[in-house]
């Protein structure tokens, strides 16, 4: 009976050792979440409007009638000549509840018309 007994408690522990090695693999899975979290917030977005104003750490952009604000930093590449009324191309990330600009592409400035007199 003490044979049986032995017997029966390796067997436990020789099923035991498999199951807890899986238990320990499931961990991982809810951290490779949070991964991806992290890498969604990093997305790079893109908004085209008009620049209403802009400083050396700001830039507010009209965008379908709305004023959209975008935090500028020393990283922020700026392509043309950015000023207020110009038409830009804004592309950012968001971290937290602000919109960092990553780069801000000034459209180049539409020639003007010729004015001809009707005769």
């Amino acid at each position: 009976m003490k044979k049986m007994l032995q017997a029966a408690v390796v067997a436990a522990a020789v099923l035991a050792v498999p199951s807890m090695s899986l238990a320990a693999q499931a961990k991982p899975a809810p951290a490779a979440k949070t991964s991806t979290k992290k890498a969604e917030s990093t997305a790079t977005h893109s908004a085209k409007g008009v620049v209403k104003s802009m400083d050396a750490s700001s830039l507010v952009v009209t965008e379908h009638g709305k004023d959209v604000s975008y935090t500028l930093d020393a990283s922020t590449k700026k392509e043309g000549d950015p000023a207020v009324g110009s038409n830009v191309t804004v592309m950012y990330k968001t971290e937290g509840t602000q919109h960092v600009a990553t780069d801000v592409k000034a459209a180049p400035a539409k020639a003007a018309k010729p004015h001809t007199a009707k005769k």
